[in-house]
């Protein structure tokens, strides 16, 4: 067996009193794609920021290529290539998708003592890598606000993969998106396994996940019931375990079959 991109041990997160992970261990190979699945307040928010540097965890372990990390900022674990789309995509609509897409990587020309964004290379990258990822933009100096829900994901996703990313996170890629918008988030999903990167795919929706899911976790009440790889969970085990099939059995019980 390979060494695990990225290995989560018995990650414990305490906020106060409130426990948001009580032990949640997950890992991802090189080329997976690994599914997060959990209903709204399951811990799943709380788990991908502590993997991606953003909240230190309580107890437990994360190891990179099977050596200890610990992560100070998000900037420790982007410098060891782990990169994060969230929901919001921090994009400046206004803005360009050339400039959204080199945001604080910008390469710079200098003419004698003066330094300036070199835009010529910046916009035939960007349409480049675009075009990989099935998006051919207009021109460059489109405004990343015209671009559809689908296309925007796909600018950020880019942008992390051109910029070295070895682990992608993607925080809930396909809500709020049309079907033919989603499929094609999915597509890139596909395109960027097939780069040998490694995907945490953080969805509640189960159809989603089985489209591209290799492995699948479920997250409840900030602990793990369990993984099952591609083959060996049907979708309805898999949205009956997000849903709390055991709970909801008991109360129908309870209720008299009511429920």
């Amino acid at each position: 067996m390979s060494t695990p991109l990225i290995e989560m041990r018995d990650i414990e997160k305490h906020f106060g009193a409130v426990i948001a992970l009580g032990g949640v261990s997950f890992d991802v190979n090189a080329g997976e794609v690994h599914c997060l699945l959990g209903d709204n307040g399951a811990g799943k928010s709380t788990f991908i920021k502590t993997m991606s540097g953003v909240h230190k965890p309580s107890k437990g372990t994360i190891l990179i290529d099977g050596k200890e990390m610990n992560f100070k900022s998000p900037r420790d674990a982007m410098e060891v290539g782990i990169a994060t789309v969230y929901q919001d995509l921090a994009m400046i609509p206004l803005m360009s998708v050339t400039r959204n897409f080199w945001m604080g990587n910008e390469p710079i020309k200098k003419f004698g003592p003066f330094s300036t964004m070199d835009f010529k290379k910046a916009n035939e990258i960007t349409m480049v890598e675009m075009k990989k990822m099935g998006i051919n933009l207009r021109e460059p100096g489109q405004a990343v606000g015209t671009l559809s829900g689908g296309e925007r994901q796909t600018v950020a996703i880019a942008r992390a993969v051109y910029f070295g990313a070895k682990l992608l996170i993607l925080d809930e890629p396909t809500s709020a998106l049309g079907v033919r918008q989603t499929a094609n988030v999915l597509a890139n999903v596909d395109r960027v396994r097939s780069q040998g990167i490694g995907v945490v795919f953080i969805t509640h929706n189960v159809r989603h996940a089985m489209a591209v899911g290799d492995r699948f976790t479920v997250l409840n009440r900030g602990k793990t019931l369990g993984t099952a790889k591609r083959g060996e969970i049907t979708p309805e085990e898999l949205q009956d375990m997000m849903a709390g099939g055991q709970e909801l059995a008991t109360l129908e019980g309870s209720l008299g079959g009511t429920v």
